[in-house]
């Protein structure tokens, strides 16, 4: 029918009564919108109707043509060239225009017509610079001559905005643009407010320092009682921030975080932490604006963040003591902010002893002075509030066991409290207050070692970590990375590993065995498992687990530990009793000597688990993965027995340059037919000169062994001269039986 038609309303187009040409025009609209291979029909009669004198006609004629340059690229460059001048003229002619009954609005001469023949210069004028300079002077005179008291006026000063910002750059009406925006801001209309917000957030690509003139006005509107006012102003604030305002800006939405809505804080919350981890510029800033903001919505915050603001604590020695300072005053003030807690209680855990002896005391601090005793109460407060949830106990538990090694004066202290939870209803808490019950009571001599202080987390591959640029089938853990609270991943569920780890897991209450020294320190009620197996011991075995374990006079002998300990169907050593029951890594290699280890050696780093004894395998030639001019990466193969489907990889790093590298992170990834997991490296420090080298192991599982050989692309960062560096490569070379 719209092709039938056409003609008829083609030659309607030009008839001499102006209400039917103007009904001829909408209908033409609708004709190129069901059948838009019919606007190159309609252009030259559309071109006419610009020329019209009636308003009626003439608007119809506008949005015609608009329409027809969004469905015809032709009918777009017959306007652009023959039209831009004539509609020019009739916008000039309409903002000159005297008063006319007929067509004012508000004192404003028909703001339809204004609209729409800006919108269609706005499509004429993109894209090309010519047409644009053609229109810069009556774009400019429609900006500074329309009123702004009325709607009316204030739709055309929009309109007229977008085309602005549509058309190619001119920056001096950019500017134009951007302060009659600024002006809507002091609106009391919320919606012209809003409009102008979000074409702000747009105008900031293309000239954001005129934008930045009005960041206060900005910064009102982020305190403004509307809520998708403030939404959007936030958004816009987060857009504007620098380098060079960052302080400012932060000082401001901190100040107002104090006050805000507490259904706003969260978003507030989340833009604050974001900024000051993108622009810090010093550790120090970055550490007073994180608790600045845990202290006033602390309950907000996310994990992942204060996550990170430990792992920046544990990279700045020279703040620990501040650090630890200002957090045990911040939790004096703030102590209902739980995240807050958590942060101050690993702090002090780590480094009470900083805070006792005020080290380090920069000269913006005050001097405080605070006994052993009260950084114990802020430990003790934290886990005996209701309040307080499992993982913020669960903290206050390690960091009590570790106060507990720093200051010898409050062990009975910690002793009661531990002792305390030991009847805890949380499985967790009374696992852990178990396992730590027994490092203080029996183990005295190896607690030290035990509560040594933290290694500094890594902030490279902490950050990579939290912005999933590690590839999904790479793993440095037996399975995927658990949510823990110290931040350190769980490297397996074996009990010595569980010993000193709060993370969850399904290994239950000791029965409670006080003669066994073996239940007592792993923490597990072994009896079940082995109710089963036959006896069938000597004395002799007993004493060697005893001296294995360096825990001095063996309990007085009882049959049925016995029988547990040194069972004579497959278990040939008390080693092996070690081996079952703590559940060691599948990449652990080498062999331990029965007399010569320590429960030092069980327990050293806070997760290293037992080793199997070496095992006699195939071998496979090693092959050099990956060489540049600075760096060359060697394979070295061995398999499991009866697990083919296995490889275990010992990677070498060789530093071929004269200089060092720090901060060496190796990353890998494979098919999806291949499963992978890393081991942590042997060191974050390769020497230079091919002086030492830094050893990853690497466990492979293929799932098509014998149809497929193994593949993977490698990754390795590295700052050498205070410069990161970045190598990658695929490695093909791979032996084929593998």
């Amino acid at each position: 029918m719209a092709r039938d038609l056409a003609p008829e309303v083609e030659r309607l187009l030009q008839f001499r009564d102006p209400n039917i040409r103007k009904k001829a025009a909408l209908c033409s609209i609708r004709i190129i919108k069901k059948v838009p291979d019919l606007a190159e029909n309609f252009i030259n009669p559309a071109a006419s109707l610009l020329k019209e004198k009636h308003h009626g006609v003439l608007l119809t004629g506008v949005q015609l043509c608009t329409d027809m340059c969004n469905v015809s690229s032709e009918a777009h460059e017959h306007f652009k060239k023959k039209c831009i001048d004539g509609l020019v003229k009739v916008l000039k002619d309409l903002t000159n225009s005297p008063y006319a009954p007929e067509y004012d609005i508000s004192g404003i001469s028909d703001p339809f017509l204004h609209i729409r023949l800006l919108k269609l210069l706005r499509v004429l004028g993109q894209g090309d610079a010519d047409a644009s300079d053609i229109m810069n002077d009556i774009l400019a005179q429609v900006a500074t001559k329309t009123e702004s008291n009325k709607n009316a006026g204030n739709a055309i000063l929009y309109q007229c905005v977008v085309t602005i910002m549509s058309i190619e750059d001119n920056g001096g009406l950019r500017v134009l643009a951007v302060n009659i925006l600024g002006r809507f801001l002091s609106s009391r209309d919320n919606n012209i407010r809003y409009v102008a917000l979000n074409m702000l957030m747009k105008a900031i690509a293309l000239d954001s320092q005129a934008v930045q003139r009005h960041r206060v006005t900005i910064l009102e509107c982020v305190k403004d009682s509307d809520a998708s006012i403030r939404k959007r102003a936030l958004e816009l604030i987060y857009l504007l921030v620098n380098e060079n305002n960052v302080k400012s800006l932060t000082k401001e939405l901190i100040d107002y975080l104090e006050v805000t809505d507490p259904d706003f804080k969260e978003d507030l919350t989340a833009k604050i932490c974001s900024i000051v981890e993108k622009f810090s510029p010093e550790k120090l800033w970055y550490i007073d604006q994180m608790l600045k903001v845990l202290s006033e919505a602390g309950n907000c915050v996310k994990d992942d963040v204060w996550h990170a603001l430990i792992v920046v604590i544990t990279n700045a020695p020279n703040l620990h003591g501040y650090t630890v300072r200002s957090l045990y005053k911040a939790v004096q003030t703030a102590g209902d902010q739980e995240t807050l807690v958590r942060v101050a209680v690993w702090c002090i855990g780590e480094y009470g002893e900083l805070l006792v002896s005020n080290t380090g005391v920069l000269d913006v601090e005050d001097p405080i002075t605070v006994t052993e005793a009260d950084a114990l109460d802020v430990v003790e407060t934290a886990i005996g509030n209701p309040s307080s949830d499992l993982t913020t106990r669960a903290m206050c538990l390690v960091a009590s066991l570790k106060l507990s090694s720093h200051f010898p004066s409050c062990s009975k202290r910690v002793s009661d409290i531990v002792r305390h939870h030991k009847g805890s209803l949380v499985l967790e808490l009374q696992q852990r207050a178990i396992e730590f019950n027994s490092i203080i009571e029996k183990h005295g001599k190896i607690r030290s070692t035990l509560v040594e202080r933290m290694p500094v987390l890594d902030e490279a591959t902490f950050s990579g970590r939290r912005a999933g640029s590690m590839p999904p089938s790479v793993s440095t853990s037996q399975g995927a990375l658990p949510k823990i609270p110290n931040g350190v991943a769980k490297p397996t569920s074996a009990p010595l590993v569980d010993l000193l780890d709060f993370s969850s897991d399904d290994i239950p209450v000791p029965g409670g065995s006080g003669g066994d020294f073996l239940q007592d320190l792993l923490g597990v009620d072994i009896s079940p498992s082995i109710s089963q197996v036959t006896s069938g011991t000597q004395k002799s075995g007993t004493d060697v687990l005893l001296d294995l374990l360096s825990i001095g006079t063996p309990p007085a002998q009882n049959p049925s530990t016995l029988d547990i300990l040194l069972p004579s169907q497959d278990i040939k050593s008390p080693v092996d009793v070690l081996t079952k029951l703590a559940s060691p890594s599948p990449s652990a290699q080498t062999s331990t000597p029965v007399g010569s280890s320590s429960m030092l050696d069980l327990l050293d780093d806070f997760g290293t688990t037992l080793s199997l004894p070496e095992t006699n395998g195939p071998t496979y030639p090693a092959i050099i993965a990956f060489e540049s001019s600075s760096l060359k990466v060697t394979f070295n193969f061995s398999k499991e027995p009866g697990n083919p489907q296995t490889t275990l990889i010992e990677a070498r790093f060789t530093n071929k340059s004269p200089n060092v590298y720090s901060n060496f992170v190796f990353q890998a990834a494979v098919p999806k037919f291949l499963q992978l997991h890393l081991d942590p490296a042997s060191s974050n420090t390769l020497p230079a000169n091919s002086n030492d080298s830094i050893t990853q192991k690497l466990r492979v599982s293929n799932s098509q062994h014998g149809k497929k050989s193994l593949v993977m692309r490698l990754r390795i960062n590295y700052k050498v001269n205070d410069k990161d560096v970045l190598e990658e490569g695929q490695i093909n070379n791979f032996p084929r039986d593998l």
